[in-house]
């Protein structure tokens, strides 16, 4: 989905709440510490590649290196790159300032949600993007649920998380600024 969709996409959903939460979420997903530090899983049947593209395109276009996820596979094969070789024994490793995304659209599995609960221990932060998984939302710090009738879907939500984690908020011009403080100072304009 390319940046003009995800804008058609918005506009959509604008006042459903969905763009306000996927915010929220995308900011949950920037408070990782270091490159490397944002680790992305899903199941052993639907390893989170698409998600892991577009958080590496947002963390390029907007400077925020933090946002570089880093993609844990269920079982890479020997010989894989370097980025495509990192195991689930990453999450053993997760620690204070680093951000597990679980992102599963179906139940995640007994041995993933042992991971999570370990790396959430160990002071991980653990974030969901999921389909009604109770026990995965349990263990999050935060989760998006994206039901069957949702008005978008598990992988619209992904893109709106994506593209929210990658915005760069908008700081207000100096006049703008200079008004407001002119206006805290003397007290608002009476007419």
């Amino acid at each position: 989905m390319d940046s003009g969709s995800v804008e058609v996409l918005r506009d959509l959903l604008a006042g459903s709440g969905w763009l306000e939460r996927t915010r929220e979420f995308g900011l949950a997903l920037r408070t990782t510490r270091s490159p490397g530090g944002l680790l992305l899983v899903g199941t052993p049947l639907d390893e989170p590649w698409h998600l892991t593209a577009h958080l590496t395109d947002e963390a390029r276009y907007a400077d925020l290196p933090q946002l570089t996820p880093t993609l844990v596979r269920w079982s890479p094969p020997p010989g894989a790159p370097p980025h495509l070789a990192i195991g689930l024994e990453r999450l053993e490793a997760a620690r204070r300032g680093e951000t597990l995304l679980v992102v599963a659209e179906q139940e995640a599995p007994v041995p993933l949600l042992e991971r999570v609960d370990d790396a959430r221990r160990t002071g991980a932060t653990i974030l969901a993007l999921e389909g009604g998984d109770r026990e995965l939302a349990g263990l999050a710090h935060d989760a998006i649920v994206v039901p069957l009738d949702a008005p978008v879907s598990f992988d619209g939500a992904q893109h709106l998380v994506s593209a929210a984690a990658g915005e760069v908020p908008k700081r207000p011009k100096l006049r703008d600024r200079l008004a407001r403080l002119l206006e805290r100072v003397s007290g608002p304009q009476v007419d």
